[in-house]
């Protein structure tokens, strides 16, 4: 599946926290100066063909409705950021957390508390 760009995320985040909405709809949620309907349209019709949402038809109008979940969305993601970035490594994003002391010690002993609470688990 492919990625978003932020416009697309920032329209899904409206369909994952909304629910089903028609274009018009999604217009409500901005300030002015209001994107065109025809960009909105355009960036929803491209959604639809990425895969990430689907619509039901009211005549002529369609209702869009999120396909993909924020959860499984945010978890792919991170992957591809983990895959592209990291070589794959766990290791190395949390090294990189470390090194960066974005990451606290007591953070990184809960990480390990579950890692270890989950491989108990299995």
């Amino acid at each position: 599946m492919k990625g978003l760009t932020s416009k697309e995320e920032e329209i899904m985040n409206y369909f994952w926290h909304k629910g089903p909405l028609f274009v018009k709809e999604l217009l409500d949620f901005y300030d002015e100066p209001k994107p065109h309907f025809n960009t909105l349209s355009t960036i929803v019709r491209g959604l639809e063909e990425k895969g990430y949402v689907s619509h039901k038809a009211y005549g002529k109008t369609y209702q869009y409705f999120a396909v993909v979940s924020e959860e499984s969305f945010k978890k792919r993601t991170l992957r591809q950021v983990i895959r592209k970035y990291f070589n794959s490594s766990y290791l190395g994003i949390v090294s990189s957390l470390i090194e960066e002391e974005d990451i606290s010690l007591k953070e990184l002993k809960e990480l390990i508390e579950k890692v270890e609470k989950g491989n108990a688990e299995q």
